[in-house]
C-alpha cells in the first residue's frame, strides 16, 4: 500500500495539533491519530480512494459526529464506542460541537490484496454498504489493539498486526460467517514446517501470509489451528521462541543485557528487561543469578 500522507494538509479550525502514525498490514493500512481540539471541528475526513473503517477510540468533550454533508447531520444517534464503515469513492465529514481531545483509527483496506492473502471470498454488499455509527465490542477492541502496535519496532508485532487485521476482515466483510465447529490442528508436517520457518527466521520479522501459504491453509484457518496445535496464536509462539533463545544466551554465554537484546530482536535492553519479566516472572539479570549461582 502506498504512503497515504506527502504533505499533511492545513489543520482544520479549532484542531490545536495532530499526531499521525501509519503502518500496514496483510493489505489493510492503519492510521493512528490524536486531536488536540478547542471548540468546533468540522472538517472533511479524505481516504476515499479506498474502502475504510474508522473507529472511535477515545473522545473528550462533545461526541464526534460522521456526516455524508458538511451541513447535514448524522441520522444515526451517537453510541460509545461508535465506528463507520464507508465504501471508496464516499467522501464524509467530521464534526463535533465542542472537541477537547480525539483520538481515533482508520483502516484503509486494499480489496484485491486482501482477497489474494486472505484466500477468502469477501461480502461485496457490506464493503459496498455505508454503515454509520454502529458499535461492536469485539471489533473496537481488535482495532483499539492493532492502533497500539502501530509505532511497534518489536520484531513479533508482524505477527500480531497481520493476526489482527486477518480477525478484523473476516468480521466485516467475511462472505460466509466462520465455523463454530471444533478447530483441528494442524497436521504434523504442517506444525514440523511452520515451526522450522520460524525457528530458520528468528529473530527477524515474519507475515502470517508466508506460514499460512507454508501449511497450505487460509490465515484464519491457519491462525485457529496452529493455536489448536500449540496453546499460542503465532505471534506468541514467535515471542516466546525469542525469549526461550535470550534464556539460552543468559545461561550459556557472559553477554550482555544489551548483547542478548540486540541478539534476540529487542529494542533495547529496557525493552527486552520489560517483556522477559512479563513472560518469566523475573527480571534478565536476577532470572540469570539465580541459574548462576
Amino acid at each position: 500500500m502506498q504512503p497515504r500522507v506527502d504533505h499533511p494538509p492545513p489543520l482544520p479550525e479549532n484542531v490545536l495539533s495532530l499526531s499521525l502514525m501509519q503502518r500496514a498490514w496483510n493489505g489493510v493500512g492503519v492510521d493512528a491519530c490524536e486531536y488536540r481540539c478547542a471548540g468546533r471541528v468540522l472538517h472533511h475526513m479524505g481516504y476515499e480512494t479506498h474502502a475504510r473503517l474508522n473507529v472511535v477510540l477515545e473522545e473528550v468533550g462533545s461526541p464526534c459526529e460522521p456526516r455524508l454533508r458538511e451541513n447535514l447531520p448524522c441520522a444515526v444517534d451517537h453510541k460509545p464506542r461508535h465506528m463507520f464503515v464507508a465504501p471508496a469513492g464516499l467522501e464524509l465529514w467530521g464534526y463535533s460541537a465542542d472537541a477537547r481531545f480525539v483520538k481515533d483509527a482508520t483502516l484503509l483496506f486494499d480489496l484485491a490484496t486482501l482477497r489474494e492473502r486472505l484466500a477468502a471470498e469477501l461480502d461485496a454488499d457490506a464493503i459496498a454498504t455505508p454503515r454509520m455509527r454502529f458499535a461492536d465490542d469485539r471489533l473496537w477492541t481488535l482495532v483499539r489493539l492493532l492502533a497500539d502496535a502501530v509505532n511497534d519496532p518489536d520484531p513479533s508485532t508482524q505477527l500480531y498486526g497481520d493476526g489482527l487485521t486477518a480477525a478484523i476482515v473476516a468480521r466485516l466483510f467475511a462472505a460466509t460467517p466462520e465455523s463454530t465447529a471444533v478447530v483441528q490442528g494442524l497436521a504434523a508436517w504442517q506444525l514440523r514446517r511452520v515451526v522450522e520457518y520460524l525457528d530458520a527466521h528468528l529473530p527477524g520479522r515474519v507475515e502470517l501470509a508466508r506460514l499460512a501459504e507454508l501449511a497450505g491453509l487460509s490465515q484464519s484457518h491457519f491462525s485457529r489451528a496452529f493455536k489448536a496445535s500449540t496453546g499460542m496464536a503465532p505471534y506468541r509462539w514467535q515471542l516466546d521462541a525469542r525469549i526461550r533463545r535470550a534464556q539460552a544466551l543468559l545461561v550459556d554465554t557472559q553477554a550482555s543485557l544489551e548483547e542478548v537484546a540486540e541478539r534476540t530482536g529487542f529494542a533495547d535492553a529496557v525493552h527486552f528487561g520489560r517483556t522477559f519479566r512479563r513472560l518469566v516472572g523475573a527480571t534478565p539479570a536476577a532470572w540469570r543469578r539465580d541459574r548462576k549461582s
